[in-house]
């Protein structure tokens, strides 16, 4: 008896420990004028392409999240300041059912597709090579499922 009391004292710790780090991440109303209120404050001029911000369900939740892509950012007359031969930053948010967004991931890459296989929607991310241990010249192709908060690779070519 003591034994099971210890075991489901601890259980109860282990959900309130996970339940407050959740909740210490806090949460932005959207993640357009959250980006766009940073690059203003950092560039004397900014000015954002059309597909600076797209908005899809990236986790198949049935909610709209948000991709942002900074290669659509002009800095001061430099287009996606923070680009390199890696490619451009792309900050990943998830939205949730109470509202509210936050970033779940961020990558330099090419560019992207999103596309079905298999019955669920897939990023195929062109990256630099040697993000596929190659050093031609080819894009890596990274193919990744978003399942819940996470990014999960399904291959890489």
């Amino acid at each position: 008896m003591k034994y099971l009391l210890m075991a489901l004292l601890q259980s109860a710790f282990l959900l309130t420990a996970n339940s407050i780090s959740l909740a210490q991440q806090a949460l932005i109303s959207d993640p357009e004028i959250y980006e766009k209120q940073h690059f203003q404050k950092r560039c004397s001029e900014a000015t954002f392409g059309p597909d600076y911000i797209t908005r899809l369900d990236i986790n198949n939740d049935g909610i709209k999240d948000v991709v942002v892509n900074e290669g659509e950012l002009v800095c001061d007359g430099v287009r996606g300041p923070d680009c390199s031969d890696d490619g451009c930053p792309y900050n990943f948010y998830l939205q949730v059912k109470e509202g509210g967004y936050f970033m779940i991931a961020t990558a330099k890459m090419y560019g992207y597709d999103f596309i079905k296989r298999f019955g669920n929607m897939v990023f195929v991310m062109q990256m630099h090579p040697r993000f596929c241990e190659r050093t031609d010249e080819v894009p890596c192709e990274i193919t990744v499922r978003v399942r819940g908060t996470k990014f999960l690779t399904i291959s890489k070519k």
